[in-house]
């Protein structure tokens, strides 16, 4: 198998450090509000690879963490009135909730950064002790210039971060790229006792503490969002490799963002669905049949209609599906054995075709647009081996075996790797559906009429919008969102 190393910005042969044992690493969320569709895309999409390797007959040890302490979830508890505890607790329940519906394997260690401070505590001792932190009035910092290789994964020079960093005033560090490894304790904020004072851990360290703790100082992939590369994941390799002199990842895989009209879907820019709205109007086997069908690298452009698309999609896959689990109870045990004809044994070549072109294109950087077409192409090919010889002539026990393979080899190539239910979909609500179809026409109007500077025309969809209960909200960089209110 070969997989994109953002590392060597190649594709490389996938080995693993123990002989049929993959140990995973992907980033998690920062619970301080439901995840939205771009969170649920990495999830998605590491799920199914690990769901690949289980498939080869490997086994997976699969660490995914929650951040469940962080300046927007102090923030956003203040603003809620309740305790951090109580927000992440919500959230991560919701988290549960959510990928329920995803049919997320539950093989997974979730760990939380505040139930292993001791673990992060630990290693920000050793980076001091190794001469890669210093502490200042109750802050330590990493020295971001005492590790050569900082900035290799990102593919960034010192010079290069240098010219473009602001320094924050509030921050007395000795170098302006030096970024947090612990922070002091603020009036109000959650905190911990340690040996620099009170305080709390910042964002990167946590990583490199629970993977260390549960795969090792060097363990076989790391994960997560291409927008994690930087600064997250560098800080993470730079802690953990000064810190324990380890490899630490040896392949790093990130995937491509989910986007709104070319805008990156998320929380800051306020142009993200959460999945629970998702949800409320497409299954979890839609959402995952949508995210698979786009290369896990590429971005995917997410849209109501391209929605409703995949559902038809999927309600195909099921019905065919379908039509030959009852082509094979009506057939069996009526059925005579005779010798395999010609026809069947080239049907039964072509299923053991099918799964090889599955497994090449898994092993090709997990192509699951090309693996999915392979399906499909398996589909139409026993849908027309059933209507030719089920339909039109005397059935032997091989012609029904030769189905059973097929159905067999589609249910769990659809099931247990891509983590895809096969159950017939719920008819859309086709008001619901118009009605989001029209505010995404009247958005696109306003957008242009902003174009053209014709404010006033905006200005009249804005508010014939909120008439209707329908919030907008236009960003910095120039795109818009709305809501429901």
């Amino acid at each position: 198998m070969k997989l994109y190393n953002t590392m060597t910005n190649k594709l490389e042969e996938f080995k693993t450090i123990e002989e049929n044992k993959v140990k995973m690493y992907v980033c998690g969320p920062t619970v301080y509000n439901y995840i939205h569709l771009g969170n649920a895309r990495p999830i998605v999409v590491f799920d199914t690879l690990a769901r690949y390797f289980k498939y080869k007959g490997l086994e997976v040890d699969f660490v995914q963490n929650f951040t469940d302490v962080d300046d927007k979830i102090i923030n956003r508890a203040n603003e809620e009135g309740i305790t951090p505890e109580e927000l992440t607790l919500k959230y991560i329940n919701g988290f549960f909730e959510d990928t329920e519906a995803l049919n997320i394997s539950q093989d997974v260690k979730r760990p939380k950064v505040t139930e292993n401070m001791d673990e992060i505590i630990d290693i920000i001792k050793k980076l001091i002790e190794n001469g890669f932190a210093y502490e200042k009035d109750g802050n330590v910092f990493f020295k971001v210039k005492k590790y050569e290789d900082y900035g290799k994964l990102s593919n960034q020079k010192i010079d290069e971060l240098e010219t473009g960093i602001r320094v924050s005033i509030t921050e007395d560090k000795d170098d302006p790229l030096d970024f947090a490894l612990w922070k002091k304790k603020k009036d109000g904020e959650i905190y911990w006792d340690s040996p620099w004072g009170q305080g709390r851990p910042g964002w990167h360290i946590e990583c490199s503490a629970m993977s260390k703790k549960y795969l090792g100082d060097t363990f076989d992939i790391h994960g997560g969002g291409q927008d994690l590369i930087f600064p997250h994941h560098e800080n993470e390799i730079a802690q953990s490799r000064c810190a324990y002199h380890g490899e630490f990842a040896r392949y790093w895989i990130h995937n491509g963002f989910v986007q709104v009209d070319g805008d990156k879907m998320s929380k800051s820019l306020g142009n993200f669905f959460l999945l629970r709205e998702v949800l409320e109007k497409f299954s979890g086997n839609v959402v995952r049949l949508f995210i698979l069908s786009t290369h896990y690298r590429k971005p995917i452009n997410f849209s109501f209609e391209n929605m409703e698309d995949t559902k038809k999609t999927l309600q195909n896959v099921v019905n065919s599906i379908n039509k030959f689990e009852e082509t094979i109870g009506k057939f069996s045990g009526s059925e005579k054995k005779g010798e395999i004809s010609s026809e069947t044994e080239k049907f039964i070549q072509s299923v053991n075709d099918f799964d090889e072109k599955f497994v090449s294109a898994m092993d090709e950087d997990m192509n699951t647009p090309q693996a999915l077409s392979t399906i499909f192409n398996q589909i139409r090919e026993t849908n027309k081996f059933v209507n030719e010889v089920f339909e039109n002539g005397e059935v032997t026990f091989e012609d029904v075996e030769a189905l059973k393979k097929s159905y067999d080899s589609l249910k769990i190539k659809l099931q247990n790797v891509f983590g895809i239910d096969l159950v017939i979909e719920k008819k859309s609500d086709n008001s619901s559906e118009l009605t989001n179809n029209l505010i995404e026409l009247l958005l696109k109007l306003r957008s242009d009429a902003r174009k053209e500077r014709n404010f006033k025309l905006s200005d009249e969809i804005r508010a014939e919008l909120k008439k209707l209960g329908v919030a907008i909200k236009d960003n910095k960089d120039g795109s818009t969102s709305f809501e429901i209110e």
